[in-house]
């Protein structure tokens, strides 16, 4: 399985691989300038790897030590946004598309889901299948537990031979998470770039599907319970180490968050001592789509993260730390996660700076 797959693509990339392999390349340029080639998917891969880029039987034996899979990767085949893909064997390669609302606000993403979603697509529930139950001690949006993940992936009809296209209505904010998780353990994963609104966008609410998809789920024991990789972590120990010591720690959160003017979530309002703030929502431009690989680069180098520097990012409670860590790996630059994050540093008894 080829591990050089985009970060984000657009919705006209997402139509052409619906159209299969040997579809002609439509016209004009992808959400970040490109001609969308095979090879110019937006945020494609630099050329540089991340720790863990390893397929997830790799990942499973050695996680470590596995080298990345440099090839490109194939042009994919889907039918009604589920389909298959070729692989590196030649042989077909799943695809499946997965929706991942979900609202800080305590609305059903499910509901909205039934409401109308990508005909094919799948939901994946944020807080059942890519969160541990919360507790003060770990935050609010643990990771899960290997095999919870696993069988949440499985019931979506993903294998660990899955590419998986995931979006949401918030630009990427809540999709990030699946796909992060997938990427940090070996998987291929992308989000869509300007989600459902572009996708509305281009086809007209009258193309989604209302009600529950029948989705195929996948055999048991096809998506491997896989642990995330130890190079895309980081702890609250080495996360408050990092930021004290000068290293850059990047907060996601909103800035007046950041300041601790206003704390509608976690325990103590402010942030860690010495991180820096990039919010998330400005990895977007104004019309929904992520910004450029360039500009995004630019202005975390303007925040502080520079040269070769390998950031760790947190947020309130990990989800939109992912949106930060998507827009850097489109751009080339990878970063680390602390989990817990704001929801669980504050419930301590740590130093904390506004």
């Amino acid at each position: 399985m080829s591990l050089n797959f985009p970060w984000i693509v657009s919705v006209d990339q997402l139509d052409r691989l619906a159209a299969g392999p040997d579809a002609p390349s439509p016209d004009g340029a992808t959400s970040h300038g490109a001609a969308p080639d095979d090879d110019s998917f937006a945020g494609a891969s630099s050329g540089k790897t991340s720790p863990g880029d390893v397929s997830a039987e790799s990942a499973s034996s050695s996680p470590a030590d596995a080298d990345a899979d440099a090839a490109s990767s194939a042009a994919i085949a889907s039918s009604d946004a589920a389909g298959t893909a070729s692989g590196e064997d030649g042989g077909p390669a799943p695809i499946r598309v997965v929706d991942v609302r979900w609202y800080l606000d305590g609305r059903s993403g499910f509901a909205a889901y039934e409401g109308g979603h990508l005909p094919g697509a799948a939901f994946v529930d944020l807080d059942a299948v890519l969160a541990a139950p919360a507790s003060p001690a770990e935050g609010r949006h643990p990771l899960p537990d290997p095999a919870v993940f696993a069988r949440g992936m499985e019931a979506a009809g993903v294998t660990d031979r899955t590419r998986v296209i995931a979006y949401d209505d918030a630009s990427g904010a809540s999709a990030s998470r699946l796909v992060w998780m997938l990427r940090a353990t070996g998987r291929e994963a992308a989000v869509l770039d300007g989600g459902l609104q572009a996708w509305t966008e281009a086809h007209g609410r009258e193309a989604l599907r209302a009600g529950a998809e029948e989705v195929d789920a996948a055999e048991p024991g096809s998506f491997s319970p896989v642990a995330v990789h130890p190079g895309w972590l980081a702890s609250m120990e080495e996360t408050a180490s990092a930021a004290a010591s000068g290293e850059p720690v990047v907060d996601a959160r909103a800035p007046e968050r950041y300041r601790g003017e206003t704390e509608p979530m976690d325990p103590r309002a402010g942030h860690i001592p010495g991180a820096l703030n990039v919010f998330h929502r400005e990895n977007i431009r104004p019309d929904g789509l992520f910004d450029s690989p360039a500009s995004i680069a630019r202005r975390f180098a303007e925040a502080g993260v520079a040269g070769d520097a390998e950031p760790i990012v947190y947020c309130g409670s990990g989800v939109t730390a992912c949106h930060d860590l998507v827009a850097l790996e489109a751009a080339g630059i990878h970063g680390r996660l602390y989990p817990g994050s704001w929801s669980q540093y504050s419930a301590t008894d740590r130093p904390l700076a506004t």
